[in-house]
């Protein structure tokens, strides 16, 4: 579990094996040999390790954390890019009318 917990954590923080490391101060291959269950972390280093990940203890050593799937946040963060240069448009647009709106007003009124 606290295997598991780790590993999900992690990557849901994006976070590679190796900047997991540097932030806690260890080698790569002990971020990986806590993530295969073939060591654990001392109860100091638990304590790090929540801290680097923003996650409680608690949670670190509880139930099974489901792993968000990158894809799906990928996907989700193409769709509000593609909605965000939609806006953009539309204001552009908008601008352009009202500028020619104004410019069309103010040659009536001359």
């Amino acid at each position: 579990m606290l295997n598991e917990n780790i590993k999900a954590i992690r990557k849901s923080k994006g976070l590679s094996q190796e900047e997991l490391a540097i932030k806690l101060n260890v080698v790569r291959q002990t971020i990986s040999k806590w993530e295969k269950g073939l060591s654990v972390p001392d109860s100091n280093m638990l304590i790090s390790i929540s801290e680097v990940l923003e996650t409680p203890v608690s949670t670190l050593l509880g139930e099974t954390v489901v792993e968000s799937k990158v894809d799906d946040l990928k996907a989700i963060s193409e769709k509000l890019e593609i909605i965000n240069l939609q806006l953009a448009q539309r204001k552009t647009t908008r601008r352009k009318i009202l500028h020619w709106l104004l410019i069309l007003l103010c040659t009536v009124i001359v």
